[in-house]
């Protein structure tokens, strides 16, 4: 891996900064509830591991499907953060839904209009963060917003053991607690964060018009391929939740498992995106699908807490090394005013990907237990390895 050490020091601009913070706020209320959910889901309203993995393959790709209108939108209107507050703002009016559930057709209600409101924000956030951010520091700016984004995903679970402690496993009240920084986090984006001024004056024509899209060329769809197999080599984390529960552990401290998690993606997803700003971005693909591999058969092969959490952990360090590296490389490869309709499309792929995966992932573990389903995920990174390491070695001969 070649680095180069002369990047000059480049600083990151503030309205990254508050939407980084939009983004950890509303983490928390978010997984406060998630961490909380697929156990809710079991022990409360008697639902099985598949149906786990339908509510939460649905509700995550709806979001990622969502995100193509709402990105190809922003695009033709040439504005962002009026998507972005909708979307934050949908987000925030679903959580009382969570407390008030008393079936799963009321939590997938609520996790489906949840889910929606990110769709709708995610794809004009990540263009307004590559909108507001140097080019030669893009990298850094996307891992500073996943890094606080994951923060907040830290923060949220480890609410949600104090709770769950104090207030002897109520679901609902701590379920209640989540619209608090869910409201914050509107109000932060509505006041905080100040659009940049179009860099185009003529008027926009439609995103998604056949000559348009011929301006989304080959390496772009060559990312969202690869960003496809990543999807579905990494299921929904709802699945960790359920592992950690098998381990024997108090309910309570079963959300312990995103907090390992999201503190190991906070923790390198900073430093991964600086990298990727100066070193090849395949070869840090490749990285991130070894660590992955090897969380999931850590996965598969523990029975003990403390190996479960290690492979929690690689989890999370994984997400830190791919997720702002394949944003990244969205950006690095479309046309500034395309950005919205490319990270839609991307997502859109991503989208189904997801719902296959972790339908797949709920089907292994009904049938076959749980190692299966962390094996199948193995099964799919080496898969992943291989057509990384193919279109390598083809690039190289053309």
């Amino acid at each position: 891996m070649q680095v180069q050490n002369d990047t000059p020091r480049v600083l990151i601009p503030r309205g990254v900064w508050v939407l980084g913070f939009v983004s950890l706020l509303m983490d928390v209320s978010s997984e406060l509830i998630h961490s909380l959910l697929p156990l809710f889901m079991v022990t409360t309203l008697g639902a099985s591991v598949l149906v786990v993995g339908w509510v939460e393959g649905l509700a995550e790709s709806l979001a990622l499907i969502v995100k193509v209108f709402s990105g190809t939108l922003s695009d033709y209107l040439g504005k962002r953060k009026g998507l972005a507050v909708f979307g934050y703002g949908l987000a925030a009016l679903t959580k009382p839904l969570f407390a008030l559930a008393g079936t799963i057709d009321v939590v997938l209600t609520a996790r489906l209009l949840d889910r929606v409101g990110k769709g709708v924000r995610g794809a004009p956030r990540d263009a307004l963060v590559a909108d507001l951010a140097p080019p030669d520091a893009r990298g850094a700016a996307f891992g500073l917003r996943q890094a606080l984004d994951a923060v907040g995903a830290t923060l949220g679970p480890l609410l949600a053991v104090g709770l769950m402690l104090l207030w002897a496993d109520q679901f609902r009240a701590i379920f209640w607690v989540a619209v608090i920084p869910a409201a914050a986090s509107v109000a932060l984006l509505v006041f905080g964060v100040r659009e940049p001024r179009p860099t185009q004056c003529a008027k926009r024509s439609n995103p998604i018009r056949r000559d348009n899209l011929r301006r989304l060329t080959r390496p772009y769809w060559w990312v969202v391929g690869i960003g496809a197999i990543f999807t579905l080599a990494r299921f929904s984390e709802a699945f960790l939740v359920l592992r950690a529960q098998q381990t024997g552990i108090a309910m309570a401290l079963v959300p312990l498992a995103i907090v390992v998690m999201n503190l190991a993606y906070s923790l390198s997803a900073y430093p991964f995106g600086r990298l990727s700003d100066r070193c090849s971005h395949r070869t840090l693909l490749a990285v991130g699908l070894v660590v992955l591999l090897a969380a999931d058969l850590l996965l598969a092969v523990g029975s003990h807490w403390s190996v479960i959490m290690l492979g929690v952990l690689l989890w999370g360090i994984h997400l830190g090394a791919t997720q702002g590296l394949l944003a990244t490389m969205v950006a690095d490869t479309v046309p500034a005013d395309l950005r919205g309709t490319a990270y839609g499309f991307f997502n859109l792929v991503a989208g189904v990907t997801m719902l296959l995966a972790s339908v797949l992932a709920g089907l292994l573990w009904d049938r076959l237990g749980a190692a299966a389903t962390f094996y199948g995920g193995a099964g799919l990174c080496l898969l992943a390895l291989l057509v990384l390491q193919v279109s390598v070695a083809a690039r190289k001969a053309g």
